[in-house]
């Protein structure tokens, strides 16, 4: 994609296209402050660059029947959602519906230049499906805190070797097209607000609870990264000043204590202090166990395998509840990989936040699962460059 929109008003055109799929000139009007001949105006100009084609007739509003406008069929976005332990990959359409998604077992710490090497196969192997020729744009989520405007890690704990690496400017060169990069928390909280849980909201938190944990904060619409781009890096607010030494360097951190590392090494403890029969005929016949085993054990009514997700649930709910006392959301978003743990876990997040925030931030406050699980992050990557692309340059 070469063209970019030429002001505001295209730009504004662009996105409600993309939010809410083709649509007439004079519904478009109806959506946007512009006089029927000045829209006639920037909607033809949009036609012209390629960016938009006409689709079929609107429906008739009286008079004379319009084209309907849609973005470009052929347009092309990949989204990249980098975790500690796996990478995700898809390729949408303008609409940022996923038209094809791969997941791949791979360690962060293994460095970037394996990283992209196995993100390009993905891309290619996408390619080769025919789902695209190649990408129009390109967006990156890392686990780890982004200098936002250079694209770049910075000290992302869980992640040596990645310390300002150029992710954007070599995966751009790689792919041949835009690329921005994001923590994959913001870009979670992206996905669940283009086409999850978080769709009408405007002031939410979206918690990612994986091999660590962190908070993407949605402020009237917008991600709020920070002055460095370390917000919302909510692992490492101390739960318990005496308690366990985290990755980071200090101690009592949220994450030392309930993450998905936290947990499996939590539950091979149970396992193998005879407190947990489930947990430890899975540790025998595998081995080691995982954040899924602990929810299996809890399905199968495993008394230890429970207390370990409630005790986890209350520390999250301890930092949620002062999150919510200081921001006000209008909704609370629990995502990640821990996730499976399901409504054990949610009920006593919510049992913490309501007991210790405020009646006035809690009294009509929902706290839920994320809808669209793995693709929550390759949704958020497009949506994060769909939002540079249909800029003005």
């Amino acid at each position: 994609m070469t063209a970019r929109p030429a002001n505001a008003h295209q730009a504004r055109l662009l996105r409600l296209l993309r939010d809410g799929g083709p649509n007439s000139r004079a519904q478009l009007g109806d959506q946007v402050d512009l006089s029927r001949s000045k829209l006639a105006v920037e909607v033809d100009r949009l036609l012209d660059t390629g960016l938009v084609v006409a689709d079929g007739l609107a429906a008739s509003r009286g008079g004379r029947r319009s084209h309907n406008i849609r973005l470009a069929p052929a347009l092309r976005f990949l989204g990249v959602d980098i975790g500690a332990t796996s990478v995700d990959v898809a390729v949408t359409n303008a609409e940022l519906e996923v038209l094809g998604h791969l997941n791949h077992p791979m360690d962060v710490r293994e460095g970037p230049v394996a990283v992209f090497e196995q993100v390009l196969s993905m891309a290619d192997k996408l390619k080769a499906s025919g789902l695209a020729e190649g990408f129009d744009g390109a967006g990156i989520g890392v686990p780890g805190p982004v200098r936002f405007p250079e694209g770049v890690p910075v000290a992302p704990p869980i992640m040596p070797g990645w310390d300002g690496f150029p992710v954007r400017e070599a995966l751009s060169q790689d792919l041949g097209c835009p690329v921005m990069v994001d923590n994959d928390v913001n870009l979670m909280a992206m996905g669940e607000q283009h086409a999850g849980v978080a769709r009408s909201v405007g002031d939410f938190l979206c918690v990612k609870i994986g091999t660590g944990i962190g908070c993407g904060i949605v402020v009237g619409g917008e991600v709020h990264r920070g002055t460095t781009g370390s917000a919302g890096d909510i692992g490492h607010i101390q739960v318990d000043p005496d308690g366990r030494a985290c990755a980071c360097g200090n101690r009592g951190c949220l994450e030392a204590h309930f993450s998905g590392a936290a947990l499996a090494r939590d539950a091979e403890d149970a396992a193998r202090s005879g407190r947990s029969p489930e947990l430890a005929a899975r540790l025998e016949a595998a081995g080691a166990l995982t954040a899924a085993d602990v929810s299996a054990a809890a399905a199968a009514g495993d008394a230890a395998a429970l207390d370990l997700i409630r005790e986890g649930g209350d520390r999250v709910g301890q930092v949620i509840a002062g999150l919510v006392s200081f921001f006000n959301p209008g909704l609370v978003v629990i995502g990640g990989g821990v996730t499976g743990l399901g409504h054990t876990l949610l009920a006593s997040v919510r049992t913490q936040v309501y007991r210790r925030s405020l009646p006035l931030a809690t009294g009509n406050l929902p706290i839920v699962l994320g809808e669209l699980g793995p693709a929550a992050g390759v949704i958020g990557a497009a949506r994060l460059i769909s939002d540079h692309l249909f800029s003005p340059a």
